[in-house]
């Protein structure tokens, strides 16, 4: 199961670089390993995190925000004892074999997180809104108003969310 998280969401890329700050990593971490530990039952979350430009910068050739942003909010993140890794590239994180090595993925980039989650689960795939005191989920299409009354429209995302809500539900009742 993947579980994709983005750093920033809708923006424009120019903006979203700018956005990005160790601290703002270091608090989407936090609250991505707190509802996998207490939504998912996953004891010891491993998240992995992506880079930010192609290759994760390789050390600063492609862009310095890998070294300078990112790898010092890793290095927080283990100082206060998360399992985590990166900054990873981005094309190699979410290959099969990727996949099973880690319960998340954090993503600096809202695309970086959605091209993948969408290709591999683009009829079922939720949204899940992290570090509410409420489960709240939902279909990850969005609305979908572009096809209503169309006789088109699947429900799988919506009954994926619902399962989904049920049991975050279920797994926090457990956790009281």
């Amino acid at each position: 199961q993947l579980r994709t998280v983005p750093v920033t969401i809708h923006h424009a890329v120019k903006d979203a670089v700018a956005m990005l700050t160790p601290q703002l990593i270091v608090h989407t971490a936090i609250v991505t390993a707190e509802a996998l530990r207490d939504d998912f039952a996953i004891a010891n979350p491993r998240i992995v995190i992506s880079g930010l430009n192609p290759h994760a910068g390789e050390a600063g050739a492609l862009g310095v925000e890998d070294e300078m942003i990112i790898a010092p909010a890793i290095d927080e993140l283990r100082d206060l004892g998360l399992n985590v890794r990166g900054p990873l590239p981005a094309d190699t994180m979410f290959h099969e074999e990727a996949r099973a090595t880690y319960d998340a993925a954090l993503c600096m980039l809202h695309d970086q997180a959605l091209i993948p989650a969408k290709t591999l689960a683009f009829h079922d795939a939720v949204n899940v809104t992290l570090g509410l005191p409420i489960v709240r989920t939902s279909p990850d299409h969005g609305t979908a108003l572009d096809i209503a009354g169309k006789g088109v429209a699947r429900a799988d995302s919506l009954i994926a969310a619902i399962r989904l809500a049920a049991g975050m539900a279920q797994t926090r009742r457990e956790n009281l």
